[in-house]
């Protein structure tokens, strides 16, 4: 403001001496001087109320120049009016054009001049005059390449400084995009990185995975380390920012991130009571956090590992205050018939989400009645308790290892599913939701592979011909949270799991994330399938009276598998619950393998 006051007053005393009207040297007289003090009033008084004086000019860009323009074209009109209105105050039209496009241009320099010295003062070299920041090429000199360019230049805590960009667009490649030249994307360009910049940042908007992963094959051969600039996995919400990171294995192998319409959703979860089983794991933590967005009268969590419980609560807790949400965290396994009957009574909830169950297939194949009495009747005492209690919706979570099931986790699945499917009378709107595997779950194989690598391999993979679906933990909670709108009479949801992946070519892209050579830095071993494991991942029940049914939803699809009746389900869970309480493990096998027929028993 007072860089601003001295130019219009220096410029316009100056104007008065140099553009005298009468030809001859003027001197500043009484009338002159109100003459300034108008011009200089109206100047600054549109530049305060245009906001010229609430933005930050050393990060400022186009529309606070702008803005800048118009408030001192808005003051100029206005000193042209008042001196047409009031006698002896008028120093001519072309006079005040004049005067004014100098104070102008002066005050746009002096922006110029304010963020240039910024943006040269974070350039500070150490004493052997190597610079402090790590001179980086940027791909892609678009609007985001170019804003974040900007953004290293002016910010003083960055660790960057851009050195060039490197485009394919033949209309860019030449010229300079804030003062750092575009490069072309061929060999000769590739061979100069490595002496020249000492990291690479892809900023493309809307990259999908194959460009990613080409782009990432490409540079990581010119042996510098290759980041992008980009949401974080998974997240492309609103309120979450474009950021340099780590190109993880999400970006390279799997489908792109999809963007759901979630304002329905979170519609119909509003001001309603909720109770979410197994709330601390992977899938049921991601289903309060999406639910708490969505406002409701009252979150309910569950689960029997206090430290997951713990963690989410405190998380939520951060977030939202003690006031915004109303959250109960509730000790509980959903094994104890009565302690659920318990808190269904006291919180009466309206939806229920039934996260709680074991996962593991090969631990579950050692410890299989642990299998049936958590995943089986767990399931049967909160859907009987929901029921009871008189919920709107029950939504079990399920998992493509209930398809036509070879291990005793997947069968387990599948008889919770037949639970869900057999209750199409109930007042209670019953329904499951079956996917794949989802990236970074408790037990995922990309954990395993991070410290397989770590401590020097090698990467362990039970088949080279093994594939499986893979969706991030946030998508998958989006779709369950959708088909819980529109579920009802014991349908059985599919998602669209997008392409299987190659657990080889997970494992081989892994190591090179990591900075080495699959096969000559870090080894690859295949070990054989583990008890009850597949080759290959189903996510529909093959057989003649199952079908797909469209939803509202692209992504969302309803197997048409013809239910059990409730009588037959009963009697079935009658016989498991008789043999579970004696631990008659041939029993149990015998009941679920009638129930389940590509249920092959590992165990005598």
């Amino acid at each position: 403001f007072l860089i601003d006051l001295f130019i219009i007053i220096a410029l316009s005393a100056a104007a008065y001496l140099i553009l005298p009207l009468s030809g001859s040297v003027q001197i500043l007289s009484a009338d002159k001087i109100s003459k300034i003090a108008i011009d200089a009033a109206l100047l600054l008084l549109c530049r305060i109320l245009f906001g010229v004086y609430r933005s930050v000019w050393r990060y400022a860009d186009a529309s606070s120049y702008l803005n800048l323009i118009l408030a001192d074209i808005t003051g100029s009109c206005g000193v042209f009016i008042i001196g047409r209105l009031v006698k002896g105050l008028n120093p001519g039209a072309a006079f005040i054009g004049i005067t004014n496009s100098i104070i102008l241009l002066l005050t746009l320099c002096s922006r110029f001049a304010y963020q240039l010295y910024y943006a040269q003062r974070n350039l500070r070299k150490e004493s052997d005059g190597r610079p402090v920041k790590k001179r980086i090429a940027i791909i892609g000199a678009g609007n985001i390449g170019s804003a974040l360019a900007s953004e290293l230049q002016r910010n003083p805590r960055s660790n960057y400084a851009p050195a060039c960009f490197i485009d394919t667009d033949k209309n860019k490649i030449g010229n300079s995009v804030n003062g750092i030249k575009i490069l072309p994307e061929n060999s000769k360009t590739l061979e100069k990185l490595g002496s020249t910049v000492e990291e690479i940042i892809i900023a493309i908007p809307d990259a999908g995975t194959d460009l990613k992963a080409k782009l990432y094959d490409k540079y990581r051969k010119t042996g510098l380390p290759v980041k992008v600039y980009d949401y974080p996995v998974g997240n492309s919400d609103a309120d979450s920012k474009r950021a340099v990171r780590e190109i993880k294995i999400e970006d390279l192998l799997f489908r792109d991130s999809i963007k759901l319409d979630k304002s329905r959703a979170r519609a119909y979860y509003k001001d309603k009571v909720i109770l979410v089983t197994g709330g601390g794991g992977s899938i049921g933590s991601e289903l309060c956090r999406q639910i708490a967005k969505c406002a409701p009268k009252k979150l309910i969590i569950v689960d029997i590992y206090e430290n997951n419980a713990y963690d989410i609560q405190q998380e939520l807790i951060r977030k939202y205050g003690r006031d915004a949400l109303d959250l109960e965290v509730i000790i509980a396994s959903v094994r104890d018939r009565a302690r659920i009957g318990q808190i269904f009574e006291t919180f009466r909830p309206q939806i229920v989400f039934h996260a709680a169950a074991h996962k593991h297939v090969p631990l579950m194949e050692d410890s299989p009645m642990e299998a049936i009495k958590n995943n089986v009747f767990g399931t049967k005492n909160v859907a009987d308790m929901a029921e009871e209690y008189g919920c709107e919706k029950f939504v079990l979570i399920s998992t493509d290892k209930a398809v036509n099931p070879t291990n005793i986790m997947g069968a387990s699945k599948r008889l919770c599913e037949m639970i869900v499917q057999c209750r199409t009378d109930s007042p209670t709107d019953f329904t499951a939701v079956r996917f794949g595997n989802v990236l970074g779950s408790n037990g995922s194989v990309i954990p395993l592979f991070k410290r397989q690598i770590e401590a020097g391999g090698p990467v362990t993979i039970t088949d080279k011909r093994i594939i499986r679906y893979f969706m991030t933990i946030s998508e998958a909670v989006s779709l369950v949270m959708e088909t819980g709108v529109f579920a009802k009479d014991g349908e059985l949801f599919v998602l669209d799991m997008g392409k299987p992946v190659k657990i080889l070519e997970l494992a081989e892209k892994m190591i090179q994330l990591s900075g080495f050579e699959p096969y000559k830095d870090i080894e690859i071993k295949e070990i054989g399938l583990r008890p009850g494991e597949k080759l290959y991942e189903e996510l529909l029940i093959k057989n003649e009276d199952a079908d797909l049914g469209k939803t509202d939803n692209d992504l969302i699809f309803i197997e048409h598998d013809k239910a059990k009746p409730a009588d037959e389900i009963n009697s079935i869970l009658e016989e498991l619950s008789q043999a579970a309480g004696k631990n008659d493990c041939e029993a149990v096998f015998a009941a679920v393998k009638n129930t389940v027929p590509t249920y092959q028993p590992k165990h005598n």
